[in-house]
This record gives C-alpha cells, structure tokens and sequence, in this order.
C-alpha cells in the first residue's frame, strides 16, 4: 500500500492570541518556539514537541467536542502534579493500557490537550 504514513509531522490549533498562546505552549507546557516559520500572510507560531510540531494559527478556537493531541511526558504524576500547583485543571491520570497513563486539560481557549505517558522506549 503506497497510502502509509511514516509519523505526524505536525498538529494545528487555532487560537485568537497567538503571544499568549505561545507562552502558555513554551512556558506552562515546555514546548520550544521554532523561529523558522514562513510568513503566510496571518497571525501563527511554530513549537517544537520532542520531534514534531505543534503549529498555532491566529484564528478563534472551534469549540472543544473531543478533539485533541497528545504530550508524551516521562514522568505523568510530576507534570500533573506541577500545571495543577499553577492553578491549572488537570484529570486525574488513568490508565490507557499495560504501563501507559493519560490526563487532560484545556489550553485557554479550549483546545483539548492529552498529557501521555508509557514505557520508554515504546512506540506511541
């Protein structure tokens, strides 16, 4: 089969501050500004996540029915533990199969955000 992706490139979100989302993505969340973006005539940002990008576009938020990306963490507790000392709301991590755990919150604007954990090594 020629239709067979080798990874995903990158995930897109739409918010309506890109300044502010770009600190919240680097800042809160340790993704890393990738200054290399084109422009394309609107408001956006680029973030490096571990390998693949998360591109911010300038645009308003759909409304939150599900849809999200994931974060691979290494150590899920600590990093739940540390967003919800800074007065984020955070799930509880669960378990989402053998030695693999997840939790949710929003960005500001609503965007679903899965924070993932699973064994080193391990494909996602």
């Amino acid at each position: 089969m020629t239709v067979t992706p080798t990874g995903v490139d990158h995930v897109a979100l739409n918010v309506p501050d890109v300044p502010a989302a770009v600190d919240f993505y680097t800042k809160v969340l340790g993704l890393v500004q990738n200054f290399e973006r084109p422009e394309f005539g609107f408001a956006g940002a680029w973030l490096d996540a571990g390998g693949q990008q998360v591109h911010l576009l300038g645009l308003p938020a759909p409304p939150n029915m599900g849809q999200h990306f994931a974060l691979l963490y290494d150590d899920l507790n600590a990093v739940v533990e540390e967003l919800r000392a800074q007065g984020l709301k955070v799930t509880d991590p669960v378990p989402s199969g053998p030695n693999r755990h997840q939790a949710f919150l929003s960005d500001p604007w609503g965007n679903g955000i899965e924070l993932h954990q699973h064994p080193l090594g391990e494909a996602g």
